[in-house]
């Protein structure tokens, strides 16, 4: 009697009790298209969602692409097509973080925006209030985690990074800074086009008297237009010469403002225990990785945390190597991947 007792309790319990519940239904890894408005400008980007646990939150990264007119999966077509977003995009879907890539003004969906008619009063800091739209748009996403915001910045990207990480809230637990812009804009100009000119000297297009001359005319120019004053081009090879042009034309508030940052300067207003990862490339002629000392300085003092300066042999400013022109490099990956460590 007792046993069948026990049989019928345990039956009665059975259907009474509350079922253990089962597993979140996994969701499988999407894009989806994001909009957000700044200063009047639509802005169209990519999210990716990794594959994930239904109401699970996620980390989650808004990528930021280079200068000129880079779009949200860092190319510049028809021209140049390297896709560095959205490569790395991919990378930090393998590792269950979620990105946004868009835009920004100039081009993709984007375009000029409102300031179609006046592309003359388009400065820097439009694209960092568009980035901080951004920013603010993934934080309010259903599969992300306030709390466990990244920001992926490749060269200028990495500079207005900088910026978001000591201004916005919640501030992001990590910044990856990659080949950034680490000095003022028209120094690495100046930089970058010194060494084509000792380059076209070696090569026997220019005599070491002229190298000299161009090299100063460089120089002379920077100067100019730190002090608003019109560039002499004289003694400037054409191709220099109008690049100086284009700077005093449509391009000049742009290029002053973006002149006026120190990117050494941002850090102090990181958070402390911020996680900062800082890429240079041996073989990046456009941000040597020499341009990056006085902000790893600059990031120590601020007691960020690591996995700070990677360099990274045999890379070049696209994060490609000469067995990967078309992909990420391993020491690239990699990097990343240290960064995304837990």
């Amino acid at each position: 009697m007792f046993f069948r007792l026990a049989a019928v309790v345990l039956a009665l319990t059975a259907v009474t009790a509350t079922p253990a519940e089962a597993a979140p239904a996994l969701v499988p890894a999407a894009d989806r298209e994001v909009v957000f408005t700044v200063d009047g400008t639509t802005t169209y980007g990519t999210l990716h969602v990794p594959a994930h646990r239904a109401g699970q939150r996620l980390r989650a990264a808004l990528l930021l692409p280079g200068s000129g007119p880079t779009d949200r999966d860092g190319n510049q077509p028809p021209a140049s097509r390297p896709d560095t977003l959205a490569q790395v995009a991919d990378m930090l879907g393998n590792d269950q973080v979620a990105t946004l890539r868009f835009d920004k003004y100039g081009t993709g969906r984007t375009g000029l925006g409102a300031y179609r008619d006046r592309p003359e009063e388009l400065d820097y800091p439009a694209f960092v209030r568009q980035a901080k739209a951004a920013y603010e748009s993934l934080r309010d996403q259903p599969e992300t985690d306030p709390r466990a915001l990244l920001v992926v910045g490749h060269s200028e990207g990495a500079m207005t990074g900088l910026l978001l990480g000591g201004t916005v809230r919640p501030r992001p637990a990590g910044l990856a800074l990659l080949q950034p812009q680490a000095i003022r804009f028209l120094d690495l100009v100046a930089l970058q086009l010194h060494a084509q000119i000792a380059e076209a000297t070696r090569q026997g297009q220019f005599t070491p008297e002229q190298q000299r001359v161009v090299d100063a005319a460089v120089d002379a120019a920077v100067t100019a237009l730190r002090a608003h004053r019109p560039v002499d081009t004289t003694d400037l090879p054409p191709a220099v010469a109008q690049l100086f042009e284009a700077f005093q034309g449509p391009s000049a508030r742009f290029v002053e403002s973006d002149d006026a940052i120190y990117p050494p300067d941002t850090v102090a207003a990181l958070r402390p225990g911020t996680r900062v990862l800082l890429t240079c490339g041996t073989n990046d002629v456009q941000v040597p990785c020499s341009t990056t000392n006085a902000l790893t300085a600059a990031l120590r003092r601020a007691h960020v945390e690591g996995p700070g300066r990677v360099p990274l042999p045999g890379v070049d400013h696209l994060l490609h190597d000469a067995d990967h022109p078309d992909t990420l490099a391993p020491a690239a990956l990699d990097a990343l991947r240290r960064f995304t460590e837990r």
